[in-house]
């Protein structure tokens, strides 16, 4: 496959620059000046790109995938985890100029133009992950625009923290997935199809608006209540600690994943803060204290809970080897527990998938 290149650059709020060629919507000669704004952050992943563009949690964001090649094995409808694309752009080493896959129907570079989001291409991505490293993650713009464009755009991106960004992925109104025996109550804060497809393997999945009350949720009899996944600042969903402090009291088991866990952590009475760059990769190792043994896990997160704010409200069960912070906890007096990273992996390591039979158990003893 030949295509046309077009001229393209990517600017850091520090004032980096890096020049590469457009891909995805606005890369036709035809095509107006783009600019894409973000929060750029970096994903350590070897393959799964259209399971991490498609994963709602990065909305607001500007992904850099470290692996040089990309698009190799197009795209497949099967494998995404949300209706679209809510990342704000991608940026990598070297686009794919052919796909190679049974599975696919279409290739990464006419699946972001259908999605209209773009791209940008040839960039030195080992530099940027270096920069982003020792720097964090930090606003920057890339497009086809010009390069004082581009800096004023980035100057102007404020990033995630501060931001409430769940409007831009939940639910609007209720659906049912799965036709599993129990009946699960799950929050949409940015869920995912694989945590989805999980739960459905042994639940009726009743999934809900991210403002849905604590009323409603009794309301509906579930033998369990799921808070999934989202973007962003989990302070900044307003509400949502208050409504699951309510549920904590019913005794109806719940489970949270990555957002889930961080807004478990806020209801009761916990602190999060902002990791310098995140965990987004698909080999982050966490030890399960109660087993000893390490687990190879998939991770999307650029907030953490503070352990040390929940000393006497809640058990540590997980933590991250590479700088030792919260992966997961059980709440002490209550029936719940979460974790910070991806059990249901998608993409990534499966090692951790007994956490949805442990959720399995704690329904059946209720």
């Amino acid at each position: 496959m030949t295509r046309n290149i077009k001229s393209a650059a990517l600017v850091l709020k520090d004032g980096s620059v890096f020049e590469g060629e457009a891909i995805g919507a606005g890369s036709s000669e035809i095509s107006a000046p783009v600019i894409a704004r973000g929060e750029v952050v970096f994903h350590t992943g070897l393959s799964g790109y259209q399971e991490i563009l498609t994963d709602p949690s990065y909305a607001g964001q500007i992904i850099t995938f470290t692996t040089p090649h990309i698009g190799n094995y197009g795209t497949s409808a099967a494998d995404s985890e949300s209706s679209k694309i809510f990342a704000r752009g991608v940026i990598v080493r070297e686009l794919a100029r052919r796909r190679s896959n049974w599975r696919s129907d279409d290739s990464l570079d006419s699946f972001l133009k259908r999605n209209e989001i773009s791209g940008i291409a040839g960039i030195d991505t080992r530099r940027l992950t270096r920069v982003l490293r020792d720097s964090g993650a930090m606003p920057g713009a890339f497009g086809t625009a010009t390069e004082s464009e581009l800096h004023k755009a980035a100057q102007s991106e404020k990033g995630t923290a501060g931001k409430n960004l769940i409007a831009q992925v939940t639910t609007t109104k209720p659906y049912v997935h799965g036709s599993g025996k129990f009946k699960v109550v799950a929050f949409d804060f940015g869920i995912k199809t694989t945590i989805l497809n999980c739960l459905g393997e042994f639940a009726t999945v009743q999934v809900v608006p991210a403002t849905t009350s604590a009323a409603e949720v009794i309301a509906m009899a579930p033998d369990g209540i799921f808070l999934s996944n989202g973007p962003g600042d989990p302070e900044m969903v307003h509400g949502a600690p208050e409504t699951i402090r309510e549920l904590l009291g019913t005794g109806v088991p719940l489970f949270g994943i990555c957002l889930g866990h961080q807004l478990l952590a806020l209801a009761l009475g916990g602190k999060t803060f902002k990791l310098p760059f995140g965990h987004h990769g698909a080999n982050h190792p966490v030890r399960n204290l109660a087993t000893k043994t390490v687990e190879i896990t998939s991770q999307n997160h650029n907030f953490c809970v503070d352990a040390d704010s929940l000393a006497t409200k809640a058990e540590v069960t997980h933590i991250n080897l590479n700088d030792q912070t919260n992966e997961g906890m059980r709440v002490l007096g209550a029936n719940a527990f979460s974790v910070q990273y991806h059990p249901e992996a998608g993409p990534g390591p499966h090692d951790s998938r007994y956490l949805f039979a442990e959720f399995v158990a704690r329904m059946e003893a209720k």
